[in-house]
Formats: structure tokens, sequence, C-alpha cells
């Protein structure tokens, strides 16, 4: 099946099988919450991180209740992985939520134009706001909150490159998880003096569905063992066909959109080279055939998805 015929027979839905939410998410982040609300006394904004790829799905509801006596700041990070073309439906959408102030950053860009505009809002915002007990108080303290690897740390690194011209005080990780330590004070700005309180991940006890928890799984918000390399995979495939981003079929030498992960693996192990020669018995004795490296094929293409190498892309 060639052109139109084979994407009109592309999957128009994706089969989540007998799969459970609750296998994929930590049951015990309550402590890291608590910390963090019994820090808010010092606090004058909150700054919450989230993907620009999932503007919608995934944020942690717990932390508008919890956490929402201070002006809120909504960064909307990753942008250069992100399509963007229906910005101005998203920022509806987020404003029906209550959400008004939004800025989007490339917190990995050097000197990112967008993270510049971070410190003049939250100004404002604490401004406009009553600081209560800090009111005398001329240092301005942010907390920096989110759900795992969407760029909380990226963007504290970031502000001080911008504010200060110093290097790393937060560790950075491809992997969620990596920030452990509950609420590490750091400085980003001398003028007007400002410190952050970084905080690790902290995941929603009720995700809303399976869809919304594998974009949270495709973007790098949850462990991949915890989902399965290959069942992201194939919700990668699957979106991208359903989204008609064809960059993967160039890229692995497909000649067409292709539905089948099997297929589409083997291809991407063949071109890396990730293949074993294993011994096959047969009726005329024993034969050596390559087999494809299917779990290396799926970890490259989840990972040069996340790269953005497989195009831009709106998973809401």
């Amino acid at each position: 099946m060639k052109g139109p015929a084979a994407r009109a027979a592309l999957r128009r839905s994706f089969d989540f099988g007998n799969r459970e939410l609750t296998k994929w998410f930590p049951g015990h982040m309550a402590k890291g919450l608590k910390k963090m609300q019994a820090s808010l006394k010092n606090v004058d904004c909150i700054i919450e991180v989230h993907d620009a790829r999932i503007p919608l799905s995934g944020r942690n509801p717990v932390f508008e209740e919890a956490l929402g006596v201070r002006p809120h700041l909504l960064v909307l990070n990753k942008l250069d992985l992100a399509d963007l073309t229906n910005k101005q439906r998203v920022l509806s959408q987020l404003e029906q939520q209550g959400i008004q102030n939004v800025l989007f950053t490339d917190c990995l860009r050097e000197r990112d134009v967008h993270v510049k505009k971070i410190v003049p809002a939250v100004t404002e915002l604490i401004q406009k706001s009553d600081r209560f007990h800090r009111a005398e108080n001329l240092e301005y303290c942010l907390m920096v909150i989110g759900v795992p690897n969407v760029g909380k740390s990226s963007l504290i690194n970031a502000m001080r490159r911008m504010y200060l011209m110093k290097g790393k005080a937060s560790r950075v990780g491809g992997e969620p998880g990596v920030t452990r330590a509950v609420l590490t004070k750091i400085q980003v700005c001398e003028r007007p003096l400002i410190y952050l309180l970084d905080t690790p991940g902290v995941f929603s006890p009720r995700i809303g569905s399976l869809d919304v928890g594998m974009k949270l799984a495709l973007c790098g918000t949850i462990l991949d063992h915890l989902v399965g390399e290959e069942v992201i995979a194939d919700y990668l495939l699957f979106t991208l066909n359903k989204q008609q981003k064809f960059d993967y079929v160039e890229r692995y030498q497909l000649g067409e959109p292709c539905d089948d992960l099997p297929t589409v693996l083997k291809k991407i192990a063949i071109k890396l080279g990730k293949t074993q020669k294993v011994k096959a018995i047969t009726g005329v004795g024993n034969v050596n055939i390559l087999m494809p490296n299917y779990s290396a094929a799926a970890y490259d293409f989840i990972r040069t998805f996340r790269k953005g190498e497989l195009g831009k892309i709106m998973l809401d």
C-alpha cells in the first residue's frame, strides 16, 4: 500500500490494553508536598514549570489546592520541542482554568530571551500582592514546583547564567527524579535580590486517564521502565501518524508511513547496527540469522523524539 491508501490505514485510536496507572506513579510524594506547604510562609511567588508539549495534561492539581495562596507564574518549558501553531488556543484554555500568567521558555538555550522575562513578571506579581509579614523583607523568595523532568533545575541554572553570570547550582538530568533534596535555597538574581527554592518533582495522586499517563511517559516525566519502552515507542508511533508528523519515515528510510511497531523497530535496529547473530535450528542444520534488538531500537526512537529530531509536536 502506497501514499494516501497507506495513510488511510493508520490507527485512529490507541489500544491501552489492561494497563494500570497505579503501577506507574510513586504512591508517596506527600512528604515533599508537606515540606513545600510548611515553607510557604517564606515564599513570595510560586513558579510552576511544565512541559510545553503537554500544557494542559498532567499538571498537578494538588499544587493549586495546597499552594494557591501565593502569586503563581506558569512557565511552559521546552519551547524548542513544542509545536505552538495553536498557541492562542492553549492560552485560552489555560485562562479558562484560571491561569493568566504564562511564559514559554527554552532553558537549555544559551541566554534564552524568554528566561529574561521571568524576573520582571514575578516582580510585578509580588508587588501587586500582599506580602503580609514579608513586606519589609528586601529579598524575594520564589518556590519552583512541577512534575518530574520538566526543566525546573534547567530554569534555575538558566536564570543564574542570565543574571549572575554563574554556572550550575542545580543538577540537571534527562530522567525524572534527579532533584531529590527538598527546598534547596539558591540565589538567581542580585537586583532585585531573588532566591529560588528548588523542589523535587511531585506527581498528582490522581492522573485523569491512561491517555494523559502516556503523554507524561512520552515526555519523559515517568521512568521508562515503569511503563515499558516498547509501549512508549508504540504510543509515539501512533501519535506521529495521527498528527501526520512523518519525519520518522525519511529518517529511518521506511518509504512510507507505517503503523506496525515491529516493522519500524526492525528498520531502526538495522540502520543503527543493533542486531545480533542467533543460531536457528532448521531441517537443513543450524543457520545463523540476524535478529534485531527491538529494545535498543525502541530506546533510540523515544530519545530521538525527545531531542526534537522527529519534529516539533503538541500532545494536547
